[in-house]
C-alpha cells in the first residue's frame, strides 16, 4: 500500500469555522477547492513516481539460472555432446585461435565437476552431432582441420574409456546437421553438404547400419535445434538460404511420421534463430541463445502445443553452443559470440523464479 504524505482539504470543515456571509463562504469554498486541486495534481504525481519506482525494482518470472563449474579445458564452439546416465560428455570444437579440438570431457551434476576422458578417436573436428543410445554415445560427421566435410561416426564406451569407429553416417559427409536418440535408435537429419539438407538417416548400434526414413519434415536447413519428449522428437529453427526458420514439427518413429506443431514464437519473427541450444526437462522442452543475440528462453509444452517465455538466460548471449538435461535441470556451455569463446557452464531450472533487477 503506498502512503501520501498529503492530506485532502475539507471544504465542510472551512465553512464551518469562519463562514458568516454567502460571499465569504463562497470565497472560502473557491479557495479550499484550488488547494485541494493542487494537492490532488501532486498526490497523484507522487503516487504515479511510486507506483512507478515499484514497477522498475523487480521482474519475477519462473525459470532461474545458475553458474557453475568452468570446463577444465579450452574455451570453444562448435562441440558435439550427449548424456549417458546422469553424466553429461562433451568433446570436439574450435577453441580461440581456431583450432579443431579432440579433447573430451565428463561433467557430473552432482559433484559438479568436469573429468577428463580419452581423446575422441575420429580426427579433430567441429559442427559434428552427438547422442547416446543405451550406455554408449556416439559422434561423428562436422569439418576438419582442412574445412572436409565427414561422415565418420565413433562409438564411446563410459565404462572402459574407450573409442571405436562404427559404420559411417549412411548420408552424405556434413556439417551442422542435428541429432536426437529414441529407444534403441539414434538419428541425424539436416545439415550442409555443399547444400541444405533435410534428410534423415536412423543408426542401429546392434545391426551397426543407418537406414534413411522420413525427411524432416520443414524445409532444408542448418543450425536447427532439437528435443526429445515422451519418444517423440521435436526439431526446429535454423537457417535455410540465409533465412533463419520459425517451423516446428514434431517425429514419431514409429510411425516415421513428422507432422507440423505451433510455429516458434509466431508473434515474434525478429527472434527466429539458429545454432541455439535446446533441452526436455519434465515433460516440456526449452530454447535458449543462438544467433538472435537475444537471451530470451521459451518453453514448449507438447500438450498444449504452446510457447511461454520463462527466465533469462544469465550468461552472455552466443551461438554454437551446446546443452543437455539431468535431473530437471538443463545445461548451456561453451559457445562463441564473435571472436570470443566460451567455457562456462550454467544450469537452469525451470521451478525457481527468476529475479530480473
Amino acid at each position: 500500500m503506498i502512503h501520501l504524505p498529503f492530506r485532502f482539504l475539507s471544504a465542510k470543515s472551512s465553512q464551518s469555522k469562519s463562514v458568516s456571509s454567502e460571499t465569504s463562504l463562497s470565497n472560502a469554498t473557491k479557495k479550499t477547492k484550488r488547494v485541494n486541486w493542487i494537492l490532488g495534481l501532486i498526490g497523484i504525481g507522487w503516487a504515479g513516481l511510486l507506483v512507478g519506482c515499484n514497477n522498475s525494482t523487480t521482474v519475477d518470472i519462473l525459470g532461474d539460472w545458475n553458474s557453475r563449474s568452468e570446463l577444465e579445458g579450452p574455451a570453444r564452439f562448435g562441440a558435439a555432446s550427449f548424456v549417458v546416465g546422469t553424466i553429461a560428455y562433451m568433446g570436439t570444437g574450435t577453441d580461440v585461435s581456431n583450432n579443431r579440438l579432440k579433447d573430451f570431457w565428463a561433467y557430473d551434476a552432482s559433484r559438479n565437476a568436469w573429468t577428463q576422458k580419452a581423446d575422441f578417436a575420429g580426427v579433430a573436428r567441429n559442427l559434428g552431432v552427438g547422442f547416446a543410445v543405451g550406455t554408449n554415445g556416439y559422434i561423428g560427421t562436422g569439418l576438419d582441420a582442412n574445412s572436409t566435410r565427414l561422415k565418420d561416426f565413433w562409438q564411446y564406451n563410459p565404462t572402459t574409456n574407450t573409442w571405436k569407429a562404427v559404420a559411417d553416417f549412411g548420408g552424405t559427409a556434413r556439417q551442422t546437421a542435428t541429432a536426437f536418440a529414441i529407444g534403441t535408435k539414434g538419428y541425424v537429419t539436416c545439415g550442409f553438404d555443399g547444400n541444405y539438407l533435410k534428410d534423415m538417416w536412423a543408426y542401429d548400434p546392434t545391426a551397426n547400419a543407418w537406414t534413411k526414413v522420413a525427411s524432416y519434415g520443414g524445409s532444408k536447413r542448418v543450425g536447427a535445434v532439437s528435443f526429445v519428449i515422451n519418444n517423440m522428437a521435436y526439431v526446429g529453427t535454423g537457417n535455410n538460404n540465409n533465412s533463419n526458420q520459425l517451423d516446428w514439427y514434431v517425429y514419431d518413429p514409429a510411425q516415421d511420421l513428422w507432422t507440423q506443431k505451433l510455429n516458434f514464437i509466431t508473434d515474434q519473427t525478429s527472434i527466429a534463430r539458429s545454432y541455439a541450444v535446446g533441452f526436455a526437462i519434465n515433460g516440456k522442452g526449452y530454447i535458449t541463445c543462438g544467433d538472435a543475440s537475444t537471451k530470451d528462453v521459451w518453453e514448449y509444452d507438447p500438450g498444449a502445443d504452446t510457447w511461454t517465455t520463462r527466465g533469462v538466460f544469465e550468461g552472455a548471449t552466443r551461438t554454437y553452443a551446446v546443452g543437455w538435461s539431468i535431473n530437471n535441470k538443463g545445461y548451456v556451455t561453451t559457445g562463441a559470440n564473435s571472436s570470443s569463446r566460451f567455457d562456462d557452464l550454467w544450469d537452469f531450472d525451470p521451478t525457481v523464479i527468476q529475479v530480473i533487477p
